[in-house]
């Protein structure tokens, strides 16, 4: 048992470690693809600039809102892990685990359309906290599809899109709640 629970453990680590490395290079392309999707939903242009220079100039502060996720990642993923390795507990580490992944994927693909409106990176969880269980199966979902090989290559642009609708559907329209 505790094999299987190393394995599932080891594919979650290496799984992140992908996800992670790829988001933090395909950030500003990603910003560029929920700009698109949320012009057809809406009809409406998020930024009003769309030329290669305001790609260029939005590579710093993606990076940078990467690097800031990472670190809210960090802190909540190693008190995680450390579930793991305690008798007893380490049954819950698993679905802990899961459940944790599903809420940052949430937040890892809505940053891309909520920072096409300038909403920073404290803010965009306020407003994901707003649809709290939407969030978790939205990134529930993208979870389980990013653990299937192949199928995990147009899971990034699926889930820009699906964040992108999200928003437009879900969280746009939605009073910014004040921070706790």
């Amino acid at each position: 048992m505790s094999a299987f629970l190393f394995a599932v453990a080891a594919l979650l680590v290496v799984f992140f470690s992908f996800t992670v490395l790829a988001n933090l290079f395909a950030a500003p392309f990603n910003g560029l693809l929920a700009e698109k999707v949320e012009r057809h939903l809406s009809g409406t242009d998020p930024t009003g600039e769309t030329d290669w220079m305001a790609l260029i100039a939005d590579i710093g502060p993606s990076i940078a809102s990467e690097l800031r996720k990472l670190g809210y990642f960090l802190v909540r993923a190693v008190p995680l892990l450390i579930l793991f390795v305690i008798p007893g507990v380490n049954l819950a580490a698993p679905v802990l685990w899961f459940l944790f992944n599903a809420w940052y994927m949430s937040l890892e693909y809505g940053d891309f359309p909520m920072g096409n409106h300038s909403l920073k990176f404290p803010d965009q969880l306020a407003r994901m906290r707003q649809i709290r269980f939407t969030a978790l199966g939205f990134g529930s979902t993208l979870t389980l599809l990013m653990m299937v090989p192949v199928l995990n290559f147009v899971a990034m642009p699926a889930a820009v899109a699906g964040a992108t609708a999200l928003w437009v559907g879900e969280l746009k329209g939605r009073q910014q709640p004040p921070r706790p």
